[in-house]
């Protein structure tokens, strides 16, 4: 009954985004009519401000540094429950406590995995500008 369900939501679904999709479907005839429409395209986006990147590594340095000591004081405070319930739990608390450092260190390698590239991209664009 669950299979018969998701079937008929997909079908509902797809059927939604094939008559309401906000895109237009134009079939080209020629490589001169592609690249006109891409001239086109290209020609009808309109130019705001420019972004600048004086003003954008400041504001990425703060949010990063912000963000940092937001994920260290976090993976602290709960490295620190885990090893007290760790020294303080009975056996069957210990097993439990194991299973919980799993999760706690793919958690803390991914979060600061992603710092690390995000400091990598911002040098990186930094160094080509």
């Amino acid at each position: 009954m669950k299979t018969r369900n998701r079937i008929i939501a997909f079908i509902v679904i797809l059927l939604l985004f094939s008559f309401i999709s906000p895109i237009n479907i134009s079939h080209a005839t020629s490589v001169d009519d592609i690249v006109g429409g891409a001239d086109n395209f290209i020609s009808s986006g309109t130019v705001t401000t420019p972004v600048n990147i004086t003003e954008l590594k400041p504001l990425s340095d703060t949010v990063y540094n912000i963000l940092l000591i937001i994920a260290v004081v976090v993976a602290v405070i709960v490295g620190l429950i885990i090893g007290i319930k760790i020294i303080t739990g009975s056996v069957s608390e210990k097993a439990q406590t194991k299973e919980m450092l799993i999760p706690y260190v793919a958690g803390c390698i991914v979060v600061f995995g992603a710092f690390g590239i995000w400091k990598l991209v911002v040098n990186l664009l930094n160094a080509t500008t």
